[in-house]
């Protein structure tokens, strides 16, 4: 297979998407013939600083090279997280690029996330390798904190949770149907989210502390930007940002402490296995990322997945919130069961919530569907390639698949299908990352008591 000059195999495609051009291999090939060393260092708050050496081909991949290093910047934006990104070693793909990530470029949506997350314009900028700065990283404890009474509070899209948790342990939990991604009243997210924190307090004898795991990205206990408040008007985006501690207040004055809830969902995989190096994705509303190291620390990194390049196929489909072709929210989520249905002949009725359309998926794959199974099984060979690309930034010992997505008859075939595409075509990652659901300890402590457990007494 070719894409841009560069000549790529893999055996397992996706039976459903055969113009399937995974990302990460089409990367390793890539750089296989790269001898132009390029370095990328992307800066965000408090002077934090990651740097990526890598190298590009000569002039006749010129092609090749933008699209190699706009997509490896992007990844870097989304997964890392940053303000300004400095390039060393080509001046002219840096300059496009600073055009191309800009209110009047094509990724003006990332401007735009930037600038909304820290509130400072991105930049992108070509330096000489004096004037490149030096890596600064500081990993942070994340929780399990179980001592008291604890309110655990996880926000889906679909669904809240809450959780009355003492010592450690659930004693009430409930869920809820909400309608946050749809509703511009910021009042309504507010009431619900009180309502579930009242609910939880009324099953304990006191309230200690209130952990919350939601979707979005977050400075303190601000959501900065968050597909929760996706119809909130931008107008009303402070009321926002205070959601979470205003809510807390009506409470009482305890410890709060709001997280990113793919960062709960490793730290829950962490509580229950006590080891490392976790990656977890929820596929639910869209695809949800988090990540702990070895010492069960997070990164300070975004890890926004949902919005970095998956595929660069030229037939990827588009996403209709960044305007970007072949992003993770396509392919890990249920956006991908639906994207996935026509080719599998299977009609969906319109007139459904997303959240219903894969509710019909599932039913047809627990009855045995060929078409819905096929879904799965091309969901499990996206993973597996994708993995090639996730493990070149992450130092991954066991990605961690939850989520409504991953339910299910159809979530097994999933799981299974990614192995098998491992150890078929890399069997390094095969024995070096254990790909599975959620085990029974794992869900004992769950993602609202993991939440819980946030605060620090």
């Amino acid at each position: 297979m070719n894409y841009l000059g560069i000549e790529y195999d893999i055996k397992n495609v996706p039976v459903l998407d055969h113009e399937f051009i995974p990302f990460g291999v089409w990367m390793k090939e890539y750089l296989k013939g790269a001898d132009r060393p390029i370095a990328v260092a992307v800066e965000r708050e408090d002077g934090l600083i990651s740097v990526r050496k890598s190298a590009i081909r000569g002039p006749e991949f010129a092609e090749a090279n933008l699209r190699y290093v706009e997509r490896l910047i992007k990844f870097s934006l989304w997964s890392i997280g940053g303000f300004k990104v400095y390039v060393c070693g080509c001046d002219d793909i840096a300059e496009q690029l600073a055009h191309t990530y800009s209110p009047e470029g094509d990724r003006w949506f990332d401007y735009q996330f930037v600038g909304d997350v820290y509130e400072k314009p991105l930049e992108i900028i070509a330096v000489s390798e004096a004037d490149f700065p030096e890596a600064h990283e500081s990993a942070k404890q994340i929780g399990g904190h179980m001592e008291g009474c604890r309110i655990g509070f996880d926000a889906g899209g679909s669904d809240r949770k809450v959780s009355a948790v003492i010592d450690g342990e659930s004693v009430y939990s409930e869920e809820v149907v909400w309608f946050p991604k749809i509703t511009e009243d910021p009042e309504y997210h507010f009431n619900e989210i009180v309502t579930a924190f009242k609910t939880a307090a009324s099953k304990m004898p006191r309230v200690d502390a209130i952990g919350v795991s939601s979707a979005g990205t977050f400075v303190g206990n601000s959501p900065m930007v968050a597909s929760l408040f996706i119809k909130v008007p931008r107008e009303r985006r402070e009321e926002v940002k205070s959601i979470y501690d205003r809510a807390g207040k009506e409470i009482g004055d305890v410890p709060l402490v709001v997280a990113n809830d793919g960062d709960v969902t490793a730290l829950a995989g962490f509580m229950s296995t006590g080891s490392g190096d976790i990656l977890g994705i929820a596929m639910g509303t869209s695809e949800a990322v988090g990540y702990v190291n070895d010492e069960g620390n997070v990164l300070g990194w975004i890890n926004e997945l949902a919005f970095a390049p998956v595929d660069l196929s030229p037939e990827a489909m588009q996403d209709e919130w960044s305007t970007d072709f072949g992003v993770g929210c396509k392919y890990f989520s249920q956006d991908a069961v639906i994207k996935l249905a026509p080719r599998a002949n299977i009609e969906l009725d319109p007139e459904l919530s997303p959240a219903e359309k894969l509710k019909v998926v599932q039913e047809l794959a627990n009855n045995g569907d060929e078409g819905a199974l096929d879904i799965y099984r091309s969901i499990g060979v996206y993973l597996a390639h994708t993995l090639v690309l996730y493990s070149s930034f992450y130092e991954i010992k066991t990605l961690m698949v939850l989520g409504r997505v991953a339910s299910g008859d159809g979530g097994d075939l999933l799981i299974s299908e990614c192995n098998r595409v491992l150890a078929e075509e890399y069997p390094e990652l095969a024995a070096q990352i254990t790909v599975k659901l959620p085990d029974e300890k794992m869900r004992r402590v769950g993602q609202s008591v993991a939440a819980a457990s946030l605060p620090e007494l």
